[in-house]
């Protein structure tokens, strides 16, 4: 862009018959740019589906509560992204669905994903039966794992049921079929349900590893 400005000088020269202005041009030069488009995350551009954010073709992010809707998606980002293989447990805090969190879980294994909990993740709760769904399982040293037991719809919570009764046969044939030994299963089990569902039982990594459930 050129801009003119045109300086006059106060007291013209005169003579007899004419006069003269003297005329000053200044030239300015201004280089117009224009701004770029932020750049967008390469996070971003993968899409979110529920507490799953993809951040690559084979990796996932996952932040929040597992529902009843969760299945659905997850089979609607396996299906735009077969190649994931890989789920980052970051902050967990299990379900409020507890069939869709195990039906989630056997996609999770039947798809030959792998579960991780990095450096500062935390899972909790159901979130803890999710990551054993991994084909394999890893976790940062200063990854944490809170366990309590579970409630049904009806307040009651495991210790409520007779040691018969079906519904501990549900969580222990689903630690056998996520390869858990059934001593370290039965072992484990009875850890979480010594918690009320209220409280909170934090284990380390190396507690996950001496019950057999990383790999």
């Amino acid at each position: 862009m050129l801009a003119a400005l045109l300086l006059f000088p106060t007291q013209p020269a005169f003579s007899s018959s004419s006069y003269t202005v003297t005329e000053t041009v200044e030239i300015f030069e201004y280089d117009l740019t224009e701004p770029e488009a932020p750049e967008t995350p390469a996070s971003a551009a993968y899409g979110d589906y529920g507490p799953f954010r993809v951040i690559s073709q084979n990796t996932v992010e996952m932040t929040g509560t597992v529902d009843s809707y969760t299945p659905a998606l997850f089979r609607q980002m396996i299906r735009h992204f077969p190649g994931i293989k890989r789920i980052e447990m970051l902050d967990c805090d299990g379900s409020v669905d507890e069939a869709a969190n195990l039906n989630l879980a056997r996609m999770i294994r039947n798809a030959g994903i792998s579960t991780n909990v990095p450096a500062g993740g935390s899972i909790r709760s159901g979130a803890v039966e999710l990551f054993l769904a991994g084909v394999t399982r890893t976790a940062d040293s200063n990854a944490e794992f809170i366990v309590h037991s579970w409630m049904d719809e009806d307040g009651r919570q495991a210790n409520d049921y007779p040691q018969s009764d079906p519904v501990h046969a549900e969580y222990l044939d689903y630690y056998a079929e996520m390869g858990v030994p059934a001593p370290t299963a039965k072992a484990f089990y009875a850890l979480t349900n010594s918690v009320p569902f209220s409280e909170q039982l934090r284990l380390s990594r190396n507690d996950m590893a001496r019950f057999q459930l990383l790999q």
